[in-house]
């Protein structure tokens, strides 16, 4: 019997593309807001687009918090994928200070303008390389399968700043400022690129994070 993984539709998200990569990986996606199915999943997955604070005040709008905040204390599988990654985040500057679900404690943040002399452009719309923080940590999880300086897909103007030094996966350098580009809390994955859009690569990371639902 295939896995149930709940994608949270809150109004913002690449929902269909991320639902074809589950099911290219044997798992069984159900797009979805109501709040039993979503406790009832083996996994969710939090996806999105846009800015923070709107994205907040959907999740808001549709009763969403909580039951994302409980799901994160189940130790069930949870990713977040680019918006929906820096939502898991304690708050943001993008338009402001905008609180976070606080999942993760750290912060959201632009991209300076300029960084050691150079004017750096956004947002950042192009392949980069993740670059591995701790290998024991990586090769735990879902990113086992991909080889340090692999290429990801990315488009964002705003960076995760964890508290914790030690919940941060992979760094990537981007015109001369490095950031981190995904995160690992526990059960917790966030990956600041998109797996889904990034061919055969971004299969594995959705194929190693099936085995670890798996194991559950």
């Amino acid at each position: 019997m295939s896995l149930k993984v709940a994608i949270i539709d809150y109004g913002l998200g690449n929902l269909f593309s991320i639902r074809q990569a589950c099911e290219n990986v044997g798992l069984r996606p159900l797009i979805t807001s109501n709040e039993k199915t979503i406790s009832k999943s083996d996994a969710i997955i939090l996806p999105g687009v846009g800015a923070f604070g709107h994205a907040m005040k959907c999740l808001e709008n549709n009763n969403l918090t909580d039951p994302l905040i409980e799901f994160a204390k189940s130790g069930k599988p949870f990713m977040g994928i680019c918006l929906g990654m820096q939502l898991l985040f304690s708050n943001s500057e993008e338009f402001g200070l905008n609180k976070g679900l606080n999942i993760i404690e750290g912060s959201i943040k632009k991209f300076p303008i300029n960084h050691n002399g150079n004017e750096i452009k956004l947002p950042q719309i192009q392949w980069n390389k993740i670059m591995k923080n701790d290998s024991t940590v990586w090769n735990n999880s879902p990113l086992k399968k991909i080889k340090n300086g692999t290429h990801m897909y990315f488009v964002h103007s705003f960076y995760c700043e964890p508290e914790n030094k030690s919940d941060i996966l992979s760094y990537t350098n981007y015109m001369g400022f490095e950031y981190a580009s995904a995160v690992k809390k526990g059960n917790i994955i966030g990956f600041q690129f998109h797996p889904e859009k990034s061919s055969i690569q971004g299969l594995n990371i959705y194929s190693s994070w099936a085995n670890i639902i798996k194991k559950q």
